[in-house]
């Protein structure tokens, strides 16, 4: 149809044909939107996306392969986590390489052997090791491990527990946290990792927590935290459960799904169910 045949609708930015009929169908769940970053309620315009909807897409998905495929500056991150004056120890996992990374996910939970052989060399018997590593997404890394560190310090040091160099590990999975507690001998590890990108979320930082980690440890050992971001789980409430976690395991000596999280969030709220219908 030609563009002299278009006019756009009133008020809402839709085309129409000269005949007055809309060109974009809306879908009438539109109204649930605001309740969530889904992809919901796209409208129709044929029996194809709309033009927008379907950009919206694209631009979601470059998004999301940028934060997998974007190269993480170790050295301009390693020079932010000396700020916190506790070290740092860069290391590397047995993937040399960020195809390897993608393809050898077993790689990407070990060490390699130059910087396992430089953590035993530097056992100290140290309560907790705070492990950072890309994993799936560097911006995850980029916008939310310094705040997360800065929010989460204070209240470790405050349990008066003692707290290794920081570990940078170049490559990493979730599972290489457990290869850099046993060999520093670190009795507690919480590794801060990218999270496999969504398309609304490519930013989203995850904590998993183990007490007394070993390699191959089983999942079942472990607590975490998810989509820490902006738009997710706020780094003080992520603090704040990492903080009552650390805090039981010290006490009862195991983590996993036998320790439960029983915090309060800051920010938690009971709202009405917006799928009933409004009380008269």
């Amino acid at each position: 149809m030609s563009d002299h045949n278009m006019q756009p609708m009133a008020g809402l930015g839709y085309a129409v044909t000269a005949d007055g009929d809309p060109l974009v169908n809306q879908n009438p769940w539109q109204s649930l939107k605001s309740y969530t970053d889904a992809r919901i309620a796209l409208g129709r315009a044929g029996t194809s996306l709309p033009t927008q909807a379907h950009l919206q897409f694209q631009l979601a998905h470059a998004a999301a392969r940028d934060a997998v495929l974007m190269p993480l500056d170790y050295r301009a991150l390693a020079n932010q986590l000396e700020h916190f004056e506790l070290g740092v120890f860069h290391l590397k996992s047995q993937a040399d390489s960020r195809s390897c990374y993608l393809q050898r996910p077993d790689l990407g939970r070990l060490l390699d052997e130059t910087s396992r052989q430089h953590l035993v060399n530097h056992q100290h018997g140290y309560d907790i090791v705070l492990v950072v590593t890309e994993g799936l997404s560097s911006k995850a890394i980029i916008e939310n491990v310094q705040k997360m560190l800065t929010e989460l310090l204070p209240k470790i040091t405050g349990l008066g527990l003692s707290v290794a160099p920081i570990a940078l590990v170049e490559q990493g999975r979730v599972g290489v946290g457990d290869d850099v507690a046993q060999s520093l001998g670190a009795k507690m590890v919480a590794i801060l990792v990218g999270e496999r990108p969504g398309l609304s979320s490519p930013d989203s930082l995850g904590i998993y927590f183990t007490y007394q980690a070993y390699r191959g440890i089983e999942e079942s050992k472990r607590n975490c935290l998810s989509n820490i971001r902006d738009a997710g789980m706020s780094v003080k409430d992520a603090s704040h459960r990492l903080e009552y976690l650390i805090s039981q395991a010290n006490q009862r000596g195991y983590s996993g799904v036998a320790l439960k999280d029983e915090t309060q969030l800051s920010h938690a709220t009971v709202g009405r169910n917006f799928l009933l219908p409004k009380a008269d």
